[in-house]
């Protein structure tokens, strides 16, 4: 192709050549020729129609599902891929896209070892792996060259097959060689064969073709219109005949013969080349649906950048055809044939193809149930359905993958679950796909948020860290940016609170910066600017507001900055007011945090009774604090004490060992306790990255100075709000 030459538009089918006639004639294919006389004989009439509509069951759902879905989305390329990507993401979409793409190539080389039986029953001196490798030879060619003439080539193909159920219905008459009705049907067969779950799982591909049209969506005209009708119909139409030659079947053969002769409709229709001509047409139109629609699977994740080398495989011709994506499902399509050929046949792909098709259908009846659940106004489709049908759909689906194959059913979820977690950990582009993903989510968090207004509340036991960070500029934030990811960790939470002068030239980026910065660490992050003058003052209007959210916060936060003059008794009013603890940070000027690795809580005297309770005094948010942040950096931190003699440095030595037992706290904790006045022993105590001093009712900022000024690191300076117990 030259580089300079634009592709052209990629060819548009309605709902007949596009979604009806592949539905239909992957549909009645490979497993209603060859495998459906063997599980009438096998199950008997009871059994066989049992699993027929069992299997119609998770088809008709997810057909409906699919329909609804599709009239209420605009769907792209990928078919089942782009309806779960637009709905649940791009990675819930790849971890499905995967499967059913594996699915539709292994489907490839069922249908050509089909193709391969039909041609034994012709030619049978002929080898059937090299009749195998030459259809597939064709029928490659035959994709490769042009989708046109792959796609208009069904409708003379679907005239076959009909054809050939005509012969076969003419069969059910008496004829010159006495064939007709002459058996009574067998009920329930003896399961001689397999298994009811086995047999279910050979036939269930034969159902497996509503794939085929949805895949092809990239390439209808009308998606939303021909995907309903076309999937519908082709259901409709495939399950009557089914059901049909089912009893025809069992009328026609002995259960013996049925189990015995895999070509028994050719036996017994009334003219054999008919139905050979149809086995051989849908066989071979069925590998080549499959060989047509699994590359535009592919193609739609390389173009979401969703596979390794995905420019590789999103690259298109001048024709908008995904060339490469066909020939790497050509190689791999042929690849599974041979191991096929070696291994099994017809009988072990069947199993496979289930599996990854069971799954692919659980997660589109998912993708409707949710979205009907969620009840948004988004979700407005044109063609409506109960919430029971996608229900069932999920039920019946999950439940039958674990009944045929416990094993390979717990492989393939795990499968899906590996490649979604790859795909969230390496982080997508970020496209809009308009998937309900948020909505999912809050409408979660909305339920969650009526059930805490319904329980009463428990702070001492649920207590996480959810900070306001009030700042005037924004290098405050920088200086005690650290400090802050380290406080909230994975659990808690920061909300920046920008408070601006009017008219203050100020970088209005920098607050969603910090934010975004914050979350890519792991940390739930928001931020809010107000303009006013006095930053106590509008942080205390912004907490008025705050204050009557569902998460609303419970620490402010405020950097000491030199030269600012701080209110701190304005402050201690308004976190008393409002139910919030307080937090004065001073980073040290040249260290900061240093190696963020130990940890000083300064814990005044707790005498005379040296008890402990539910509360301590002005003492709980320190050890939390201390706890958290080591916690975050992997650190130490040493609960450090000032007392006046030896009698009761052993008592505070025995307080501070129950304190560090009883919290829970000795994982990380320690304790020292030292003789003499407290600016007198601050010197002896091990150095710190970050020290922590209680904050009195009534502080003496003169004495705090001081301390901050004796301490060699950053210091941070709290006061609790009376709802936080480490004893708890």
């Amino acid at each position: 192709m030259n580089p300079t030459e634009e592709p052209s538009s990629p060819i548009k089918f309605g709902t007949l050549v596009g979604v009806f006639a592949p539905t239909v004639l992957t549909i009645l294919g490979a497993i209603m020729y060859l495998r459906e006389g063997w599980t009438v004989g096998n199950a008997g009439l009871g059994g066989a129609l049992l699993i027929i509509l069992l299997a119609h069951v998770i088809t008709i759902t997810t057909g409906l599902a699919v329909s609804s879905i599709a009239t209420n989305i605009r769907v792209g390329a990928g078919g089942a891929f782009a309806i779960i990507a637009q709905s649940l993401g791009l990675e819930a979409g790849g971890s499905i896209g995967l499967p059913l793409y594996l699915a539709q190539t292994v489907s490839t080389a069922l249908y050509v070892l089909a193709f391969a039986e039909g041609w034994a029953a012709i030619y049978p001196e002929h080898a059937t792996w090299a009749v195998a490798l030459v259809a597939f030879g064709g029928l490659a060619l035959l994709a490769l060259i042009s989708t046109q003439i792959a796609a208009k080539s069904q409708l003379l193909i679907m005239a076959v097959v009909l054809f050939s159920l005509v012969s076969v219905g003419l069969g059910a008459l008496p004829s010159e060689s006495g064939a007709g009705m002459i058996h009574a049907p067998q009920w329930w067969g003896s399961f001689e064969e397999a298994s009811f779950w086995d047999t279910f799982a050979i036939f269930f591909p034969a159902v497996t073709g509503i794939m085929a049209g949805i895949s092809l969506s990239g390439n209808l005209e009308d998606p939303r219109r021909s995907i309903p009708r076309g999937t519908l119909g082709g259901i409709a139409v495939t399950l009557a005949i089914y059901l049909a030659l089912a009893y025809w079947l069992s009328r026609v053969a002995t259960p013996d013969e049925l189990t015995g002769t895999m070509t028994i409709m050719v036996e017994k229709a009334r003219w054999s080349w008919a139905v050979l001509a149809g086995l051989l047409g849908a066989t071979f139109s069925s590998a080549l649906g499959s060989l047509v629609a699994a590359p535009r699977v592919v193609h739609a994740l390389a173009q979401n950048n969703i596979l390794p080398a995905s420019a590789f495989f999103a690259r298109e011709d001048r024709r908008g055809e995904p060339r490469n994506a066909m020939f790497a499902t050509a190689v791999l399509a042929f690849v599974t044939l041979v191991v096929a050929l070696l291994g099994g046949g017809l009988n072990f792909l069947a199993p496979l193809i289930t599996m990854f098709f069971l799954l692919t259908y659980a997660m589109l009846n998912l993708v409707v149930l949710v979205e009907q659940m969620l009840g948004m106004v988004s979700f407005r489709p044109t063609f409506g359905v109960p919430k029971l049908v996608p229900l069932v759909g999920l039920v019946s689906c999950t439940s039958v993958m674990f009944f045929v194959n416990p094993g390979f059913s717990l492989a393939s979820v795990v499968l899906a679950l590996l490649t979604y977690v790859y795909l969230l950990r390496h982080r997508l582009p970020a496209v809009n796909t308009g998937d309900v993903r948020s909505g999912l989510f809050l409408s979660l968090a909305r339920w969650g948020a009526i059930m805490v207004t319904r329980i009463p509340p428990a702070p001492e036991r649920t207590w996480e860290p959810n900070v306001v960070a009030a700042i005037a500029a924004g290098e405050e934030l920088q200086d005690s940016y650290r400090l802050l990811r380290s406080v909230a960790g994975r659990r808690g939470g920061v909300r920046l609170l920008g408070v601006y002068p009017p008219d203050h030239g100020v970088d209005r980026d920098e607050l969603p910066h910090f934010a975004r910065d914050l979350q890519h660490d792991g940390v739930f992050a928001r931020y809010t600017e107000i303009e006013h003058p006095d930053l106590v003052a509008g942080a205390s209007l912004a907490l008025q507001v705050l204050h009557t959210t569902v998460f609303k916060p419970n620490i402010l936060f405020l950097r000491l900055v030199p030269g600012r003059e701080l209110d701190v008794d304005a402050l201690l009013t308004t976190c008393r007011t409002y139910g919030l603890a307080l937090m004065l940070y001073r980073p040290h000027p040249s260290k900061q945090l240093g190696d963020q690795r130990r940890i000083n809580v300064w814990v005044r005297e707790q005498g005379p009774d040296w008890t402990l309770g539910l509360r301590l005094s002005n003492l709980d948010l320190a050890l939390l604090l201390a706890y958290q942040i080591a916690a975050t950096w992997d650190g130490r931190f040493r609960l450090c004490m000032a007392v006046e003699d030896t009698q009761t440095q052993a008592r505070a030595e025995r307080y501070l060992g129950d304190l560090l037992r009883l919290g829970r706290l000795e994982a990380r904790g320690a304790a020292n306790v030292y003789v003499g006045s407290f600016p007198e022993v601050i010197a002896e105590a091990p150095p710190a990255d970050l020290s922590l001093l209680g904050l009195p009712r009534q502080p003496n900022m003169e004495s705090m100075q001081r301390f901050m000024d004796a301490v060699d690191g950053s210091c941070l300076l709290v006061r609790d709000s009376g709802n936080e117990s480490v004893l708890a």
